[in-house]
C-alpha cells in the first residue's frame, strides 16, 4: 500500500504524509537491516574501526572505467546529519517535492505548465503516478527518499529503485538515440558513453503525463535529458542534469546533485498496489 496516497485531506496535510512516509522508510529500513543477512562487501575499503572509508580512490572496473556500482542515497544516511556545504546550496528533500529549489533563478516555465502544475497542487497532487503505483520520472527519482542501486557493466547500467520497484537501462553498447515516432517509455530511453572519467547518458522518448516533482511540474514528450555521473571518490557520486524541454519550459536549465553511497546493505522489496484504496479519497479543496 502507498503511505503517502493513505491519507485524505488539505495540501498541508498531504506535505505532511510526505515527511511521515518519509520517516516511516526510514524506520522501516533500519529495522529491514536487522532481518538481511550479514552484508559486507570483502571489496570496500575500510578505515582501522572497519567502517568503510567513503573518503577513498572510488573504484575502477577491469577496462578501467569508474565503477558507478552501488547502493546510494540522496546525500544523507537515515538519521545522519549532512556534513557542510555536500549539497551545495541544494536541500534533496525540498527539490523532491519542488524542482525549483534545485535550480538557480526558479524554473523558466512556459504558461501552461505554471498552471497546471499550480492546478495539480491545489488538488494535493492526487494524480501524481507514485499515488497511483506508476513509475516515476528519472529527474525525480534522483532526489527521491528512498535509495536506488546501480548495477554496471561494460555494455550496460541497470538502476534498481527501490521506489515502486523501478527499473531503468542505459545502454552503452554504442547504439544510438532512437529518431522518429519512438515507443514513450516512463524511465525513457537512454544511451551511454563515456567521457574521460565521467558517465554521459542522454535520454528521450519519455511519456508525457509524468510529473518530475511532488508539486506537480510536468514534463512533455519533447524533453531531452542529459546526465553527467561521476564518482567523486568512493562515496560520493556527483550527477549533473540538463533539462533541454521546449514543450514546457522557455529554455534549457541545469543543475548538480550529489548522491551517497550506503555500504554493507541492500534495496528493500517495496511493492505498491495492494489493497490500494485511498486514492478515492485524495481529493481537491
Amino acid at each position: 500500500m502507498n503511505e503517502k496516497a493513505d491519507r485524505p485531506g488539505t495540501t498541508a496535510r498531504w506535505l505532511v504524509c510526505i515527511a511521515v512516509a518519509v520517516v516511516v522508510a526510514g524506520a522501516d529500513r533500519q529495522v529491514g537491516l536487522a532481518q538481511w543477512p550479514a552484508a559486507r562487501s570483502a571489496s570496500a575499503p575500510r578505515t582501522a574501526d572497519g567502517r568503510v572509508d567513503l573518503l577513498a580512490p572510488a573504484p575502477r572496473t577491469p577496462d578501467d572505467k569508474p565503477d558507478l556500482s552501488g547502493v546510494w542515497d540522496k546525500g544523507v544516511l537515515p538519521g545522519e546529519a549532512p556534513p557542510p556545504g555536500f549539497f551545495s546550496g541544494i536541500a534533496p528533500s525540498q527539490a523532491f517535492r519542488d524542482l525549483q529549489a534545485a535550480v538557480s533563478g526558479g524554473l523558466p516555465m512556459l504558461p501552461w505548465a505554471t498552471q497546471l502544475k499550480a492546478t495539480r497542487f491545489g488538488q494535493n497532487s492526487k494524480d501524481h503516478p507514485d499515488a497511483h503505483c506508476l513509475p516515476l520520472h528519472p529527474i525525480q527519482l534522483h532526489l527521491h527518499p528512498q535509495p536506488r542501486k546501480i548495477i554496471q557493466t561494460r555494455d550496460l547500467v541497470l538502476i534498481l529503485y527501490e521506489s515502486n520497484d523501478g527499473r531503468r537501462e542505459i545502454f552503452l553498447d554504442g547504439r544510438t538515440l532512437p529518431t522518429g515516432d519512438v515507443q514513450p517509455w516512463w524511465y525513457g530511453y537512454s544511451v551511454g558513453r563515456w567521457d574521460g572519467d565521467t558517465l554521459v547518458v542522454e535520454s528521450t522518448g519519455f511519456k508525457d503525463q509524468t510529473w518530475i516533482d511532488e508539486h506537480g511540474t510536468p514534463a512533455s514528450d519533447r524533453l531531452r535529458l542529459t546526465e553527467r555521473f561521476r564518482r567523486v571518490n568512493f562515496g560520493t557520486l556527483e550527477i549533473q542534469l540538463a533539462v533541454d524541454d521546449p514543450g514546457t519550459f522557455t529554455r534549457p536549465f541545469t543543475f548538480t546533485l550529489q548522491q551517497r553511497l550506503m555500504p554493507d546493505t541492500e534495496l528493500i522489496e517495496f511493492v505498491c498496489g495492494e489493497n490500494n484504496l485511498s486514492a478515492k479519497r485524495l481529493v481537491g479543496n
